[in-house]
């Protein structure tokens, strides 16, 4: 067993990989790695670092393919009410909505019939989770082709039932009608609440976005009552008999080990039971409260190692992607993150512009509303587990691996949960609260504070970014050399045409766990990109949309890009002293955008106000346009916080600002006004928008600030503390 290797996730829509992760050494076995977090033996397979980039899943669900049987994913009941399955998840993006619109489309009935369930892994068809947007990109086609299938059958019953021709039938709301003789027979009638075990056609016809009539529009969020009335039951609201509360003793820092831990004082506490397996310490209580004041009581003493700190990140992440590739590594480091073609470096000799520039990323968290929560409950040696996760079947084997017991004997389910926003792939919080309450023999919960969700929950990983280009005096790009170290290859290849091109992403040794956050590494890449691309045209002495437009053939992208200029006002007037208009936008996970915004910058302070921002997104068909404008403005409120202010603070394994008190996010009084530019292709096929918006924001605004004042930012965040007089125009 110690022989074994800990594997680590790579997620990322077009790779999923297991694989060794570089962040904790894992040269040293199981029991020893559990000590990072205060686990034991059996936790290990939790403590997964994702590296930076988003589970995937492709057009097979990791490695499976998904059910042809319409009754995997549509039922409908005798009373006519219909049961959609998905192993998706809500955490707040509103796809339930979404998603019973089409399946409401393709069945022709109302949505009101429809009752989605969504990760329930003993329910719902196998699902790598939901991520890299994904869920309107693959499960919303399938589920049209569920309820698209399933109506064909239903039809067909209906023409036995008639005894006439079923091209003759109409469906709506639910019925099948013969307008001849106007006779009229219900989906329930006909089904009788049995599985639909035909299966689905390659070739079943959906309604073209042209003639849709509930997809297309805007509908109410399912639930929003409940939720804005206290209804709703997240997962830290579930409640058991007999619920015990679950509290874990946590190292001061990431890769301390346990010397010893005092437990006699928890231990006298009324209804107190104190779990320890290795170095695993935990405890469980009658009440959060009192949880909390028994791990308080412990007294243990850690061994601590020197590790790198934030000061000296950059120059760290830099020097351990060379010793990497020095010692047999990739050079690119990622499959599909590597291209090249023509010259460099005869591009460069043609230029009549050059520009280096290098970049950095700082790590950021993920700030989810609710923590990290779990209700675990075992019974006759089956396990069933409630959290908060994007990858429900992924916690599932989690869970089977750190017990050692089959899968089937694990059931967990995925109440609509507070937020992810890429945080919430792995399982310690449900493993965690397995253990406790395997222990107890009682069901027991588990909640994250603030403080774990900052120390112990992967991070957006930081990275460094070089770019080396030419442009030709006619505006034109004639060399592009792009390095990314560490941050991630999502969203790495540049959209603008340029014949003498090398891009490559390089793995390095994170000093602190990482892993996918919205957007993932495009957001860092069209950053510098789009930064490097106002800098070039700022040596042309060229518009920067203009210049953006002379490089660029993709129409998708030209679109957005003049949709945003126009709702903008770009170049129909200069902005006001102390004000600087930026541009900027991109391409990733199927969908295009381009995003305008205004700053202003005080003189007197060096502070930085956004004052407005107007984005235009493409993603094929839209769906439901309110949602997805909401999409695209909680991304760009979102975005602020990284492009302006948040940064990950730490020194020797320890986060230093690990509360919101010392960790700026966007305020209220950070939002500016914003306007969406909804570009709805209807003649092409729906794409997601829970991630794209997020990456046109931090260029534009830095794009903005260098307009104002001359300055370039070249780190996120740009301005922690406000502006301050810079060297060289550089950060």
């Amino acid at each position: 067993m110690n022989d074994e290797r800990i594997p680590q996730i790579e997620i990322e829509p077009e790779r999923y990989e297991l694989r060794e992760s570089p962040a904790f050494h894992f040269e040293v076995d199981r029991r020893d790695f559990c000590k990072v977090l205060g686990g034991g033996v059996l936790i290990a397979l939790a403590i997964r670092e994702v590296r930076g980039q988003e589970s995937g899943g492709g057009r097979r669900e990791g490695g499976r393919a998904m059910p042809k049987e319409i009754g995997a994913w549509i039922h409908v009941a005798q009373d006519g009410a219909v049961t959609a399955y998905t192993g998706k998840v809500e955490v707040g993006q509103d796809i339930r909505t979404s998603l019973t619109q089409v399946v409401a489309e393709e069945l022709r009935v109302p949505m009101e019939s429809i009752r989605m369930i969504m990760g329930d892994t003993e329910l719902t068809p196998y699902d790598m989770g939901t991520f890299g947007s994904m869920t309107t990109r693959v499960m919303s086609p399938q589920l049209r082709k569920a309820a698209a299938a399933a109506r064909t059958v239903l039809v067909g019953l209906a023409a036995d039932y008639f005894k006439i021709d079923a091209s003759k039938l109409t469906v709506s709301d639910g019925n099948i009608s013969d307008p001849a003789s106007k006779r009229t027979v219900g989906f329930g009638q006909l089904a009788k609440g049995q599985r639909i075990t035909k299966l689905i056609n390659d070739d079943v016809v959906l309604t073209p976005a042209s003639e849709w009539r509930v997809a297309g529009k805007a509908a109410r969020k399912i639930g929003a009552a409940d939720i804005v009335t206290g209804k709703h039951e997240y997962p830290s609201d579930i409640k058991r008999p007999g619920l015990l509360h679950g509290k874990v003793l946590r190292p001061p820092a990431l890769n301390a080990t346990m010397v010893s831990a005092e437990t006699s004082q928890a231990e006298k506490m009324t209804g107190v039971k104190v779990v320890r397996d290795a170095d695993f310490v935990g405890v469980v209580a009658p009440s959060a409260h009192a949880a909390r004041q028994a791990v308080a009581a412990i007294r243990a003493e850690w061994r601590t190692s020197p590790q790198p700190s934030h000061k000296e990140l950059f120059e760290y992440l830099k020097k351990t992607a060379e010793i990497r590739s020095e010692r047999g590594g990739e050079r690119g480091g990622e499959r599909g993150s590597s291209s090249s073609s023509g010259s460099i470096e005869q591009g460069l000799a043609e230029a009549a512009h050059k520009l280096n520039q290098t970049y950095t990323i700082a790590y950021i968290a993920h700030i989810p509303l609710e923590p990290r929560a779990a209700v675990a409950e075992w019974n006759e040696g089956k396990l069933t587990v409630w959290t908060g996760t994007q990858r429900p079947f992924g916690v599932k084997s989690e869970l089977a691996q750190a017990f050692r017991i089959p899968e089937e004997n694990v059931h967990v389910l995925m109440p609509d949960t507070g937020s992810g926003y890429g945080g919430k792939h792995t399982a310690e919080a449900a493993i965690e609260a397995a253990r406790l309450a395997k222990a107890a023999g009682k069901p027991v919960k588990l909640v994250w504070t603030r403080e774990e969700e900052f120390d112990w929950g992967y991070l957006r990983p930081a990275g460094v970014i070089e770019i080396n280009s030419g442009v030709s005096s006619d505006g034109k790009l004639v060399a592009w050399e792009f390095h990314n170290y560490n941050s991630g290859p999502s969203g790495i290849a540049t959209p603008y045409e340029v014949a003498n091109r090398k891009v490559e992403f390089h793995n390095a040794r994170s000093p602190l766990r990482q892993g996918s956050y919205r957007g993932l590494a495009a957001t860092a890449n069209h950053f510098a990109r789009e930064s490097h691309m106002d800098d070039l045209a700022a040596a042309l002495k060229m518009d920067p949309l203009e210049f953006r437009l002379r490089n660029l053939k993709d129409e998708r992208l030209r679109a957005v890009f003049v949709a945003a200029a126009e709702r903008f006002g770009w170049g129909k007037s200069k902005p006001a002293a102390g004000h600087g208009f930026g541009i900027g936008g991109g391409v990733e996970k199927g969908g295009y955008v381009a995003t305008c915004a205004e700053v202003s910058v005080n003189s007197s302070n060096g502070q930085i106000k956004i004052e407005r921002v107007v984005a235009a997104f493409e993603c094929g068909a839209i769906v439901n346009p309110d949602n997805l404008k909401n999409q695209i403005e909680g991304s760009i409120i979102m975005g602020i916080g990284g492009a302006l202010f948040e940064a990950i603070e730490f020194e020797n394994g320890k986060i230093l600002n690990a509360r919101l008190s010392q960790y700026r996010v966007p305020r209220f009084t950070d939002v500016p006004s914003i306007e969406t530019v909804l570009v709805d292709r209807r003649d092409l096929p729906t794409s997601g928008a829970g991630e794209t918006p997020i990456i046109g924001i931090a260029p534009a605004i830095g794009n903005a600030i260098f307009n104002a004042t001359g300055t370039r930012l070249l780190s996120m965040p740009m301005a922690p503390s406000g502006l301050k007089p810079l060297e060289n125009g550089r950060s």
